[in-house]
C-alpha cells in the first residue's frame, strides 16, 4: 500500500496529540501539519509561537507530558531573574524554551521567512513530519471581555480563561497572505484532517487566511474532523465555553455546523454516539472512537480511526458541486 499524504490543520495541545498519532502511522502516512500562528505574541522582546512550539516539541518527543506544553526538564532560571527585576512573568517560559525564542527572533530580525524558520527548527529537533505555517504575516487573535479587548495569551494564560468572551477578532487577517507551502500541501493532499483543536481560535485563524478556506472548499479528497468535545465538554481549554458564547453548541453537530462545506466526516467520542443521527441529517458521515488521547497508543488508534473514516467516504463527486446535505457518502 502506498503512503497517503495527510494534511492536518491543528492548534496546540489537542492538535499535537493527533499529530503524534498520525506521525506514528509513518508506514501509512506522509504527514504535513498546518499549525495555528494567531496565538503568537512578543514576550521580553522575543517572538513566541505557542501552538507551533507545542506541535514541534510533541513531534520531537521533547514536550513536558505533565503540563502538555513547554519542554520537559526545563528550569525557569531566566524567568526567575526577570521576576526579581520587576518584569511581568505570567507567561511561563523555561530556559531552553527561551533559547528557541531567541533563535526564532534573531532569524526574523534578519528577514528570514517564518515558514523557513519553523521548518528549520523542526528539522533541528528531529521532527520527521512537515511543519507548515498558514501565513508568514503576523495575525493575532484578540478577545473582547467586559474590560475591553485583550490578546489571546492574556485571556488564556494571564486571566486563565475566566472572563466571559463577548467577541473575537483576528488582527492583521485582512492583509495576511497564505504561504505557498500551505496551498501546495492542500493541493497535494490525499486526506485532509481537522484536529480536535478549538474551532474558534485554533482552526478558524488558519481558515481565515485568504485562499485556504477556498482551497479546502475546492478539494477533491475527503476531509475529516475530530470533535474536541466529549459529553459537551473539552478535555482541556475553553473551547466549550467559547463555542457557547459565540452561538455554537459544543457538540459534534455544533462542530459540523461550524465547519459546514469544509468536512465530509466527523469522528466523535464513542460516548457521544447518540449524536450520529443529527450528524447524518447534516450529510456528515460519522465515526466513533475513544477520543481521549492519553498514551501514544491512544493517539495512534484515533489516527487510525480518522484514516479509516476518510477511506469510507465515497468521494466520486467534487465537493464544490455539492451542498453539505447532498454529499455522496458511503
Amino acid at each position: 500500500m502506498s503512503k497517503q499524504n495527510v494534511v492536518l490543520l491543528a492548534g496546540g495541545v489537542g492538535g499535537a496529540k493527533l499529530a503524534e498519532g498520525l506521525a506514528a502511522l509513518n508506514k501509512r502516512v506522509n504527514l504535513t501539519v498546518i499549525g495555528n500562528v494567531a496565538d503568537d505574541d512578543e514576550f521580553h522582546g522575543l517572538w513566541v509561537s505557542p501552538d507551533i512550539d507545542t506541535l514541534t516539541y510533541s513531534l520531537a518527543d521533547l514536550i513536558d507530558r505533565d503540563k502538555g506544553w513547554g519542554l520537559k526538564e526545563d528550569p525557569c532560571n531566566a524567568l526567575s531573574m526577570l521576576t526579581s527585576l520587576g518584569q511581568d512573568t505570567w507567561m511561563n517560559l523555561g530556559d531552553k524554551d527561551f533559547g528557541l525564542h531567541i533563535f526564532r527572533t534573531l532569524k526574523r530580525l534578519k528577514g528570514e521567512r517564518p515558514q523557513v524558520i519553523a521548518a528549520e527548527i523542526g528539522r533541528s529537533l528531529g521532527v520527521d513530519a512537515t511543519l507548515v505555517l498558514p501565513t508568514d504575516d503576523v495575525i493575532q487573535t484578540r478577545v473582547k471581555t467586559a474590560q475591553g479587548w485583550i490578546s489571546f495569551q492574556e485571556y488564556f494564560v494571564r486571566e486563565r480563561c475566566q472572563p466571559t468572551v463577548l467577541a473575537l477578532e483576528i488582527a492583521g487577517i485582512d492583509k495576511a497572505q497564505p504561504t505557498p507551502e500551505s496551498l501546495a500541501a492542500i493541493a497535494e493532499a490525499d486526506v485532509i484532517v481537522i484536529a480536535p483543536s478549538n474551532p474558534l481560535v485554533s482552526i478558524n485563524p488558519i481558515l481565515s487566511v485568504v485562499g485556504i478556506r477556498e482551497a479546502l472548499q475546492m478539494r477533491k479528497v475527503p476531509a475529516v474532523a475530530v470533535s474536541p468535545f466529549i459529553g459537551g465538554k473539552t478535555v482541556k481549554g475553553p473551547a466549550d465555553k467559547m463555542m457557547q458564547a459565540m452561538g455554537f453548541d459544543p457538540s459534534g453537530p455544533g462542530v459540523a455546523t461550524y465547519y459546514d462545506g469544509l468536512i465530509d466526516a466527523l469522528l466523535i467520542d464513542s460516548g457521544d454516539s447518540q449524536e450520529s443521527e443529527a450528524l447524518e441529517a447534516l450529510g456528515i458521515m460519522v465515526g466513533t472512537a475513544d477520543t481521549l488521547m492519553q498514551s501514544l497508543a491512544d493517539k495512534a488508534q484515533v489516527a487510525e480511526s480518522v484514516i479509516d473514516l476518510a477511506e469510507r467516504c465515497d468521494f466520486t463527486l467534487s465537493p464544490e458541486n455539492l451542498s453539505s446535505g447532498e454529499r455522496a457518502l458511503a
